[in-house]
């Protein structure tokens, strides 16, 4: 049996990854998503949540016995040990989370859904594409001024903490362009569909 053909989808903060990928679920295409996976894989009573009570106490816990994730984002944002630690609990849970699921598809393709996709692509080297939904930073920030409600500086901020524009589009297959208004979306979405069929079914 060869492999199943899937398709990376990543891109910078407010660049319309969910978007696109919204137009491709529309498709038919199965997504799955890495934040999804980061939120299941530390469920109460998952050795993920486990490993992050060991490592950093019960006091992470609220009431309801799951992880209080703005007080844990607190506390990673002022430390970069912390933030270490904790990536290295959840992020190899999510790439397993993800390619059991990409393993056990039946349909002619997958996406994955990964925000940090450029910041892991060694341990992403299974996959057979990588799609770039790729916006100018100027838009970007401007997205994010409207969606967010903050400010243009923490907006850079958020920006910069990502991997670049020019090191997403060195590791991409295919380059969505989304600096305009999302219904330009829909052609080059169905297009890529078509082309990631045609692949499947080669491959």
């Amino acid at each position: 049996m060869s492999a199943p053909f899937v398709v990376a989808v990543t891109g910078g903060i407010a660049s319309g990854k969910s978007a696109v990928t919204r137009r491709f679920e529309a498709l038919g295409v199965p997504v799955h998503d890495a934040d999804v996976a980061a939120r299941e894989v530390i469920e109460p009573g998952t050795p993920g949540l486990q490993a992050v009570v060991q490592a950093f106490g019960a006091t992470v816990l609220g009431g309801d016995g799951r992880l209080d994730r703005p007080a844990m984002r607190r506390r990673v944002f002022a430390d970069e040990g912390a933030k270490r630690t904790l990536e290295a609990i959840i992020h190899p849970r999510v790439r397993a989370w993800l390619h059991d699921r990409a393993m056990a598809q039946h349909d002619p393709y997958c996406l994955l859904a990964i925000p940090l996709l450029v910041e892991n692509i060694d341990a992403y080297r299974w996959v057979s594409r990588v799609l770039v939904v790729d916006a100018p930073p100027a838009a970007q920030i401007a997205r994010l001024l409207l969606r967010d409600g903050i400010d243009a500086t923490l907006a850079q901020r958020m920006l910069d903490q990502q991997a670049s524009r020019a090191e997403r589009l060195a590791v991409a297959d295919d380059v969505i362009d989304n600096s305009g208004e999302e219904a330009a979306l829909d052609e080059p979405v169905l297009a890529l569909h078509q082309r990631y069929l045609a692949q499947a079914a080669r491959a």
